[in-house]
């Protein structure tokens, strides 16, 4: 008896302090992502390409690995806009490959943007976008 109740004492220790690190990590992990915190979801004006969104889809080239490979689909991408209109970041959110996900990636980052305006002072934003990759 002595000797399971030992073992008990020896669990319980570790699970503590496992659950003690764990949450520690998740503060620290959570810390890190607060530099996305600064940029607004929703705007009473959201940030614009100029030229629209076409202008974005006339920066774009057709990867030569997607069109041997008969590649199509939709890029989802979430772009980062600081107030200046400028674009700060872009993650891919989900991308069919080939080079698809890449070029994308590089015809948002050369496009300037209208800033997005909140209570009539330009802010950071952040949107999502679906950029369709077509043979024709």
């Amino acid at each position: 008896m002595k000797t399971l109740w030992n073992y008990n004492k020896i669990f319980l220790s570790i699970f503590f302090f496992a659950l003690f690190f764990s949450n520690a990590n998740r503060a620290e992990v959570l810390n890190a992502n607060t530099g996305e915190d600064e940029y607004m979801l929703a705007a009473e004006k959201m940030p614009t390409p100029v030229g629209g969104f076409e202008s974005i889809m006339r920066k774009i080239s057709y990867p030569d690995m997607a069109q041997k490979t008969k590649t199509e689909g939709k890029v989802y991408v979430l772009i980062y806009v600081n107030e200046k209109g400028d674009v700060d970041d872009v993650k891919v959110v989900k991308g069919i490959g080939f080079g698809c996900d890449e070029e994308a990636v590089k015809a948002i980052k050369k496009t300037k943007f209208t800033p997005g305006v909140d209570k009539g002072v330009s802010v950071k934003a952040k949107f999502s976008l679906a950029l369709t990759f077509k043979l024709s």
